[in-house]
This record gives structure tokens, C-alpha cells and sequence, in this order.
């Protein structure tokens, strides 16, 4: 009997201050979205790690400023499931448990990613396939790049100049 595999999801992810830097990732259905996390990261070549959260807002929403995540479903960083702080009424989703393929993408479907709640880099996530042919090495996978990443702390750099 032949092994069935995850099936392999790609995802669009853009700057969403500068939607022509993005970057395409394909990852496993049976990874999760932390994993996920980890390969926007390296794709954007950041070297200091932050908090994060990743936002699903409902279907059909059409929000838009700080109200599209009002209604929005949260999946966070696990420390910030652990501790929430005093200004959340409802349990945070912990993105490190959360797999990929429990979350009942379609293709065309939008999200959005924070990476730095200080900085607040916003990013906007389309899930481009659900089901593509698997390719040989590991995942996640960096399978595109367009634009060259901004600086992580771009002050910083311009003090250095």
C-alpha cells in the first residue's frame, strides 16, 4: 500500500506596505504555523526574533484598518498563549500546534501575518495551491523571492550610515 503524503501548500507572502517584496513558500500540510513563521523569517532575512501572530479573519469580511481583525481568529506565538496580557477577553490559538493543513485553506484565501508587535511588520499571505506536486527536499521551501528584503530595524541602519 503506498504512503500517502501532506499535501504541499504554497503561499504568497508580501510586505504589506510594499506588496512588490514578496515571497513564495511551499510547506506541508502536516507542518504547522510556526514552521510556517520560521521560513518567512529566513525568507526575509531577519536575525532577530520577535513575537508574532497570524490572523484569519472570516470569510466574506470586507473590514478594513484596525477593524478587519476585530473578528479575526489569532494563532500566536507560544509565549504569548501562555501569557496573554491583561488586555485580552478571549484564549489565543497557539500557532505551534496549529497544522497547516487543520485550517481548511482554499486557494485565494487571504491572511495576514505579524512579525514584531513593536515594528509591527504586517504582511498579507494568499494561499496560492492546496494540493501542488511535491517536490525532493525539505520543507518549508523558499521557492521564490522578488525584491530585496528591507532592513529589519531600518533606523538602526541609517545610524550606522
Amino acid at each position: 500500500m503506498a504512503k500517502k503524503t501532506a499535501p504541499i501548500y504554497v503561499v504568497k507572502v508580501a510586505l504589506k506596505d510594499a506588496k512588490k517584496i514578496w515571497r513564495r513558500i511551499a510547506l506541508r500540510g502536516n507542518q504547522t504555523l510556526d514552521d510556517l513563521h520560521e521560513a518567512i523569517y529566513d525568507a526575509f532575512d531577519r536575525y532577530d526574533e520577535h513575537l508574532y501572530s497570524f490572523f484569519f479573519p472570516p470569510e466574506g469580511s470586507r473590514s478594513r484598518g484596525r477593524n478587519r481583525l476585530r473578528d479575526a481568529v489569532e494563532y500566536a506565538h507560544p509565549y504569548m498563549v501562555e501569557d496573554p496580557g491583561p488586555f485580552r477577553d478571549e484564549p489565543l490559538l497557539d500557532a505551534s500546534q496549529t497544522r497547516i493543513d487543520s485550517l481548511g485553506l482554499s486557494k485565494g484565501q487571504r491572511f495576514e501575518y505579524l512579525f514584531d508587535w513593536g515594528d509591527e511588520w504586517w504582511h498579507e499571505l494568499t494561499v496560492e495551491e492546496v494540493d501542488a506536486k511535491p517536490e525532493r527536499g525539505r520543507y518549508p521551501k523558499i521557492v521564490e523571492k522578488h525584491g530585496e528584503s528591507p532592513p529589519q530595524y531600518p533606523d538602526l541602519e541609517e545610524c550606522e550610515e
